[in-house]
């Protein structure tokens, strides 16, 4: 049986995510002739931008783990006019990101975009972590490791086209730790930081980086988490459109419209959240 949300929960998403629109005849214009890379692309996130983006003239580059749902989702796009090039890869895996890059060399493919979707999210106490630090290696490996590679094989062909790329991150980052959350925040804020420092150095290199901080959104990694079906949450389709705004407009960054003001809240009381943070783990 489906489940269905309360209606103050789907009040509280129309107000904090308020739906966006897109002109599909600017961004089919914006498109024309450009080739867009898209990690972790078969499902969520990824998926829905790929569809979005799919349009007479637009070349996408997509890569997955699965390779079957990268088969079906080529042959559906290729139909709706694009041409589509996929990759079957595990990314945590880092000879299969250089393989990536040297297919994409090797394809002679340009790169107009780069959209760095791919990720992990893991929520684990730290003391049921003693003997698990494949966690930590595998969280930071896609994460951090991986995107950092690609763009260090990337920014040549992107300075050649004086690209743009779009780093999905999360509003996580923005605020102060949560308890449970280690590894998955230190990876997300380290590539944060990466993102934001070489912003600078390759603006002179005319190559646009996109930060989008995204709250919770509706993909399957949130699914079995049944504490999240009480919880407002952005839907993919809404994040595509996000992104695709993003790329028109070549903004510097997404975030939320409420994200300052509770930015502003977690640094004037932080010293509170950090007391509740310890009385919510201690009666744990």
């Amino acid at each position: 049986m489906a489940y269905s949300k309360p209606k103050g929960i789907l009040l509280s998403e129309r107000n904090l995510f308020p739906r966006k629109k897109i002109s599909l005849p600017r961004l089919k214009t914006f498109l024309q002739d450009k080739t867009v890379l898209i990690t972790g692309a078969s499902y969520g996130i990824g998926e829905a931008t790929a569809r979005l983006l799919a349009t007479h003239g637009v070349t996408l580059i997509l890569t997955a783990r699965t390779k079957e749902k990268l088969e079906l989702l080529q042959n559906e796009l290729e139909n709706q006019g694009a041409t589509v090039y996929t990759f079957p890869a595990d990314l945590y895996d880092i000879q299969q990101t250089e393989q990536l890059l040297a297919f994409i060399c090797q394809s002679g493919l340009k790169i107009d975009v780069f959209i760095s979707n791919a990720g992990k999210s893991i929520c684990r106490p730290v003391e049921e972590s003693l003997d698990r630090f494949h966690d930590v290696t595998r969280t930071m490996s896609l994460n951090y490791y991986t995107p950092v590679r690609l763009m260090l094989g990337l920014i040549p062909l992107l300075k050649q086209a004086k690209g743009q790329v779009i780093h999905i991150s999360a509003i996580n980052v923005l605020f102060p730790p949560a308890p449970y959350w280690a590894a998955y925040q230190a990876s997300k804020t380290a590539i944060d930081q990466w993102f934001r420092t070489v912003a600078s150095e390759l603006k002179y290199a005319h190559i646009r980086i996109t930060s989008v901080y995204l709250p919770l959104v509706q993909t399957r990694m949130i699914e079995p988490t049944r504490a999240y079906r009480n919880m407002p949450v952005m839907s993919a389709e809404q994040a595509a459109i996000v992104i695709a705004h993003c790329l028109i407009k070549r903004k510097k960054i997404f975030k939320p419209w409420w994200c300052t003001i509770s930015q502003c809240f977690s640094f004037v009381f932080r010293s509170q959240w950090e007391y509740f943070s310890g009385r919510f783990i201690k009666k744990k």
